[in-house]
């Protein structure tokens, strides 16, 4: 028994320790660590950057938090001990990732008993950075940030209102010919600001763009046309009807929305044969419409066109237009102040090239309304840089200007058209002014339309067309009228307050007076820097923000308002003395792109 009771007493003492030993293991045994995230993903576009918030529980203490993305560890950091940790790691989504592909960003941690958790990922998508803008939109506000791209023809209907705040870059897809199309009742507000436009262009790389990369911008509104029935815009297809038949003064205050500091670059093209869009075609459109600062540069047909309506204008720039800067069609009667014209030398549309187009309609004959409803907006103080501005001194030393021989005329006023222009300056065009029609100089003799206080520069030693076989070039007047005898045009010139600068055979015009001998530079005396012409610059070399303003010469005085049509008319500004578009102040300077081919966007 004795021995019995040793042994039971022996076998304690063995077994006792390890009893002891084995509950002290049970209470360091403590879980595995956990990794959780603050989100299990996001869409992220090329150059972004995502912020991820790791949270670690480590109960046994934390040793390590590695990160692995696409499988290869990218960062490691120390917890040092502790039980609880919270980490934010930042990651920038590569600029050359693929749209659409995912990233997976892996978190695991490992504690100080060697112990790892489950992987914790985060799935990034790559997503596209231009926002697809197509069919038919609904109210929306655009976001500055984000790069939109037109699609095929992409309408804002009645009701609807599209607000692009400023800074926002809108492209227009080539393959799809692109146009933005706002239908009577519907809005596009585009307000821009000097230092931030808005800017719709080409989808086109740096150094490819061209004209008629897309669509561009139409604007269409329930204001008076002067037809017999709605009439269908250019280029649409299916045909969107405009404006009323009623009266001039129906819907007059129409609004179809505001563009202010916008930018339209390589728009305007040719849908079908002789069916085109242009850089901006306004419909219809009236006086509760703000256009307000807005370039048309590069264009495949027209820098601006109005089909009737009466809406203002101010501060236009048309840049080597392929075909007309400024037309005007179906009984618009707005007002236009402050425009620019700079024409390339060689962009010339076959259909004939001019800085103003003015038609009543189709022909000469009247229209619906009658006078009231004639094509009769007014523009004052308008600058056109035609594309010949010397007649000596290129190329061997003794030559003009090359240009296309698709230009025609600075101004072409025709199909009993009652248009105004004052206080402004044209030049460098193969015909100053062409005036086809009887209907149209009745309008003129009659003060229905008017033509004042200009500035004439023609690069041409010959006065007025004498015959039809010479009334299409080389003149600074021209007409269909009397076989071709255009003094009843030069009479009506020179009997309102207008001026004419031409040269002789002895002096003509060259880039550096006297180069060659008995040559003269005409354009420091009007107050204008010859440069600013296009000349013999190219696409790239045009320079990208020229100085415009005007602070001595011819140009810098003798405007004049006393006119009917510009005395008490609150849309244009009578306080200005300068002609032509600019003064001591250059308007395209902060917002405006003279070289929009080498822009990067």
């Amino acid at each position: 028994m004795e021995r019995i009771s040793k042994l039971l007493f022996f076998l304690g003492a063995i077994i006792a320790p390890l009893v002891i030993q084995s509950c002290d293991d049970e209470e360091g045994l403590k879980p595995a660590p956990t990794v959780s995230l603050d989100a299990p993903g996001s869409s992220q576009t090329p150059g972004a950057s995502v912020k991820i918030t790791a949270t670690v529980s480590a109960p046994a203490g934390g040793d390590l938090l590695t990160v692995y993305v696409g499988g290869a560890e990218t960062e490691t950091y120390d917890m040092a001990g502790a039980a609880d940790f919270t980490q934010e790691f930042s990651y920038t989504v590569p600029e050359t990732a693929v749209i659409g592909s995912t990233i997976v960003i892996s978190f695991q941690a490992l504690d100080a008993k060697g112990y790892s958790s489950a992987i914790a990922n985060y799935t990034l998508t790559v997503g596209d950075p231009v926002v697809t803008l197509t069919g038919t939109l609904a109210t929306r506000t655009l976001d500055a940030a984000t790069v939109y791209l037109i699609k095929g023809q992409t309408f804002i209907p009645s009701g609807v209102v599209v607000t692009i705040p400023a800074g926002t870059l809108i492209k227009g897809d080539k393959t799809t010919k692109a146009t933005l199309i706002v239908q009577p009742g519907g809005q596009l507000i585009a307000n821009g600001t000097e230092s931030n436009p808005i800017v719709f262009t080409s989808n086109l790389p740096v150094g490819s763009r061209d004209r008629g990369d897309w669509g561009g911008i139409i604007l269409l509104g329930n204001g008076w046309v002067n037809q017999t029935a709605l009439p269908a815009i250019e280029g649409i297809t299916p045909s969107q009807t405009y404006g009323n038949i009623t009266s001039p003064t129906t819907n007059a205050d129409n609004n179809a929305g505001s563009l202010k500091y916008v930018r339209i670059e390589y728009a305007g093209i040719e849908l079908t044969p002789n069916n085109e869009t242009n850089s901006l075609t306004m419909g219809g459109v009236g006086t509760g419409t703000t256009i307000d600062h807005v370039q048309a540069s590069f264009g495949g047909d027209d820098g601006f066109e109005w089909f009737g309506g009466t809406v203002n204008a101010k501060y236009l720039i048309s840049l080597s237009t392929w075909d007309d800067d400024f037309d005007t069609d179906f009984g618009f009667g707005g007002n236009v102040q402050f425009g620019l014209a700079v024409r390339n030398t060689f962009f010339a549309d076959q259909s004939g090239s001019n800085a103003f187009e003015s038609d009543n309609q189709g022909n000469a004959n009247d229209t619906p309304g009658g006078l009231a409803g004639y094509t009769r907006a007014v523009f004052s103080n308008i600058t056109v840089l035609g594309p010949r501005d010397v007649t000596t001194g290129t190329g061997s030393g003794t030559a003009a200007r090359a240009i296309s021989a698709n230009y025609q005329n600075a101004l072409h006023l025709r199909r009993r058209s009652a248009l105004s222009i004052f206080n402004s300056f044209f030049s460098g065009f193969p015909v100053g002014i062409r005036l086809d029609d009887q209907p149209t100089l009745d309008n003129l003799n009659n003060g229905d339309a008017n033509y004042a206080y200009n500035v004439l520069a023609s690069p041409n030693t010959s006065e007025v067309a004498s015959s039809p076989s010479t009334s299409a070039s080389n003149v600074a007047f021209s007409t269909g009228l009397n076989l071709g005898d255009a003094a009843v045009v030069k009479t009506y010139f020179d009997a309102h307050n207008n001026t004419l600068v031409k040269p002789t055979a002895s002096a003509p015009w060259s880039p550096v007076a006297g180069t060659p001998a008995g040559s003269v530079e005409p354009y420091a005396e009007l107050g204008i820097n010859r440069a600013q012409f296009w000349g013999g610059n190219t696409s790239s070399n045009y320079p990208s923000n020229p100085d415009f303003a005007v602070t001595t010469g011819t140009l810098s005085s003798g405007a004049n308002f006393t006119h009917a049509k510009l005395t008490g008319n609150s849309a244009i500004d009578g306080t200005v003395t300068f002609r032509g578009a600019f003064g001591t102040t250059d308007w395209t300077n902060g917002w405006a792109e003279f070289q929009p081919l080498n822009k990067a966007y």
